[in-house]
């Protein structure tokens, strides 16, 4: 945090408050920045962290709708094929996922308060932990692929088979894949996303050209359709890994990967790296769970159905990755701000980086409100696939500023080590509202794939004003990591 060293109190502004006055001494710490501080010196933190994590989430986001592009291309099966990998593969992600959030809280607060040696520490526990989650998870995906593509609802023998091929093939490069995600976690809670921003979109570039090579076949490359897009994936993937090895092998480096430390169990590190992301793994399960009742709901509408819902959940992650950006700042910042006991500072970043991607959330939704339609044909130019896609585009547009304070708030909660709240919320929103609303609007209403995006919206709403509640109440300042 660049502005560290710039101050020590913010007693000069707690001055303000006279006797008898009823202006509250917390309105002044959310209000008055301390002595010598400036919101531009806060909006360059935010920014020096967030712009890298925007750049490489938006990039990672634009290969995933280039290769779901190309696939496109052979047609609507091969779209529901690759869509009904997405569930099960983000399942099987949850629980090293949601270890990272732990590292990166805890990363974050040693950080903050200078204790750079079990900042490492952090780093090796949880690469073990991901290592083993993720060596298990990727055995079970791969034994039970086929299985899993038929529960999310392939209603075609054709649709089940490319599934199948498809996320095999993903669990074969898994770990490279949950350790390269671990890294990045640790390397966001020093506030370093530049690093990320390299290897990632190296990957990614790997990955698209791969892509135009194994998809269709070009160049002499044999023809493997959906097949030849998930071997260009975790191709990529290794390529990142490989990368994000190097870096943090490198002694020169905050964060340092020294094998010669070891990697014996460390109870006191585990604890705290589980304790903060337990309640993350919890929150994570009742999501997929959610998503998977939600989905395999909107599977039953159908092949082209299900088609245009992919196709906008894919443009949607691409704006998910502005929130998300942003929310690495909230986190890191949060994180170290606590670690130094600022929670006052905490707020003051959060409260910018809020109207930060506020800013940039209204211009993605008027995009998407006004030329949907045609972002939707880029993937598929069938006139029924364009026409429903531009209508869903419209729900995509109205969630943008919703969804953006949401995780940002959201982030910040987490570098706090707030999980169990937004587990919660989770709950309430995603396993409970979303589904069962989507349920009733299709079955009882008839409103087909629209109706499940208004559960989108209802959902949205509603975990976007609780998130904010929760961070209004205070309660994140004084957790005890």
């Amino acid at each position: 945090m660049d502005t560290s060293n710039k101050y020590k109190n913010y007693n000069l502004a707690l001055d303000l408050v006279e006797d008898g006055s009823d202006i509250e001494v917390e309105d002044i710490k959310k209000h008055h920045l301390p002595p010598n501080i400036t919101s531009k010196m806060l909006y360059t933190d935010i920014v020096k962290i967030a712009w890298p994590s925007v750049l490489e989430l938006t990039l990672t986001q634009l290969a995933s709708m280039v290769d779901l592009m190309m696939v496109g291309g052979l047609g609507a099966w091969a779209l529901t094929s690759v869509g009904l990998t997405v569930q099960p593969k983000f399942l099987l992600m949850t629980i090293f996922m949601a270890m990272n959030v732990g590292a990166t809280a805890m990363v974050a607060r040693y950080k903050g308060a200078g204790e750079q040696e079990k900042a490492n520490l952090i780093l090796r526990q949880a690469l073990m932990l991901t290592l083993i989650f993720s060596v298990i998870s990727s055995i079970i995906g791969y034994v039970y692929a086929e299985k899993l593509i038929l529960f999310m609802g392939a209603a075609e023998e054709k649709t089940l088979e490319g599934g199948t091929i498809y996320l095999k093939i993903q669990m074969v490069g898994f770990t490279f894949m949950a350790l390269t995600s671990t890294v990045t976690a640790t390397l966001r809670g020093v506030g370093n996303s530049r690093t990320a921003l390299i290897y990632n979109v190296t990957s990614n570039i790997v990955n698209v050209i791969l892509n135009y090579l194994l998809i269709e076949g070009h160049f002499g490359f044999p023809r493997l359709e959906v097949a030849g897009a998930s071997l260009a994936t975790i191709i990529g993937q290794f390529v990142a890994f490989v990368f994000a090895l190097i870096y943090i092998m490198k002694g020169d480096q905050y964060l340092h990967l020294d094998f010669k430390e070891g990697f014996k169990p460390e109870p006191h590190s585990l604890k705290q790296i589980i304790t903060i992301g337990a309640p993350a793994m919890l929150e994570q399960l009742l999501m997929r769970v959610g998503v998977i009742i939600y989905v395999k709901t909107i599977a039953g509408l159908g092949t082209v159905a299900y088609a245009v819902h992919q196709i906008c959940m894919n443009i949607q992650a691409m704006s998910f990755m502005n929130g998300q950006g942003f929310a690495v700042s909230a986190t890191s910042l949060t994180g170290q701000s606590l670690g130094k006991n600022r929670p006052d500072m905490a707020h003051a970043y959060v409260h910018r980086t809020r109207q930060l991607g506020m800013s940039v959330s209204i211009i993605l939704g008027i995009i998407f409100i006004f030329w949907g339609g045609n972002i939707v044909s880029l993937y598929n130019d069938s006139p029924d696939i364009v026409l429903q896609g531009a209508r869903i585009m419209m729900f995509v547009g109205f969630t943008q500023p919703l969804q953006s304070s949401q995780f940002i708030l959201s982030g910040s909660l987490r570098g706090a080590g707030d999980t169990r709240a937004t587990a919660i919320i989770t709950f309430v929103t995603v396993l409970l509202i979303r589904p069962l609303l989507a349920i009733y609007l299709i079955n009882v209403w008839s409103m087909g794939l629209e109706g499940a995006w208004f559960a989108f919206i209802v959902d949205q709403t509603i975990r976007s004003a609780l998130v904010l509640l929760r961070y209004n109440s205070g309660k994140w300042k004084s957790i005890k990591v």
